[in-house]
């Protein structure tokens, strides 16, 4: 095991976090987008996007180690697999006959966006990260206490 796998595991974690906080972010910057993308000719609202994170399966020495019926040590950290579009919510509509993509009834489709739902998830990726931030910052001083050994 390196002495820099806790900071590699960490540092994986980080930028998942951050990958995550940058898709909330979008989702709440389109809560009123009506016109995404076009699907067979007509405007479709925004559609909430999702991060899907998974354990990252390590590189070429964790196989080895594996492999050779080693004990394997450590983490090896996670890494996004997919940003998903979430089909499943329908989108709102709202009454607005003023608005240019009202339908002939005067409702408008909006985004399938719950602002309550992303602020929560914006939180929980916020203390996720700090958690990490706080979990490198001790790995590196448990490494700089350990060089100090030697002097």
């Amino acid at each position: 095991m390196s002495i820099f796998t806790s900071m590699n595991t960490t540092a994986s974690a980080l930028t998942a976090q951050r990958l995550r906080m940058d898709v909330i972010s979008s989702n709440i910057a389109n809560v009123d987008t009506t016109r995404a993308k076009q699907v067979n000719g007509e405007w479709e609202p925004y559609r909430r996007k999702s991060v899907t994170l998974t354990e990252d399966q390590g590189q070429f020495s964790s196989f080895l180690n594996k492999a050779m019926n080693q004990k394997e040590t450590g983490g090896n950290g996670v890494r996004v697999t997919a940003i998903n579009d979430d089909n499943q919510t329908p989108f709102k509509l709202v009454y607005n006959p003023t608005h240019p993509d009202a339908n002939q009834e005067g409702y408008v489709q909006m985004p399938n966006v719950d602002l309550l739902t992303e602020m929560v998830d914006l939180v929980s990726a916020t203390r996720s990260y700090e958690a990490n931030v706080t979990v490198f910052n001790a790995s590196k001083s448990m490494l700089t206490k350990a060089l100090e050994i030697g002097k």
